[in-house]
């Protein structure tokens, strides 16, 4: 499956922005999604996850309570709303898709997620 990730863009520090993630090439219901994000010098860190169905989701310590994930099989498209941004939200997200065992709904680990969007890019300022 082939990933285009976009909503990315500059935006005050308590705005909110909406990403999406266009999917194709590939049976999109069949994939557990999830969001990540990476600023230089750092290593990829795990965002929101989403389960196939959409029943599912996990999220990091840093989103709960700020960002939703939610996701459209029809439309084959996965979003994460971000309220109340914060400075240190300014990163490069991205999106990937997993097929993990079929009792494994939501997948935090991102050497789980096989396919992966070319990235996004938030700017938060203070």
């Amino acid at each position: 499956v082939q990933l285009q990730a976009s909503g990315g863009g500059l935006v005050q520090s308590g705005g909110s922005l909406r990403l999406s993630c266009a999917a194709s090439g590939g049976v999109f219901p069949t994939y557990v999604m999830g969001w990540f994000r990476q600023t230089p010098g750092k290593e990829r860190e795990f965002v929101a996850t989403i389960s196939w169905s959409g029943d599912t989701t996990s999220y990091a310590d840093s989103a709960k309570g700020r960002f939703t994930t939610s996701r459209d099989n029809v439309k084959a498209t996965v979003y994460l709303q971000m309220n109340s941004l914060k400075p240190e939200d300014t990163a490069l997200y991205y999106c990937a898709a997993a097929k993990p065992p079929w009792r494994i709904k939501v997948v935090e680990s991102s050497s789980e997620y096989d396919n992966w969007g070319q990235g996004t890019l938030v700017t938060v300022s203070s």
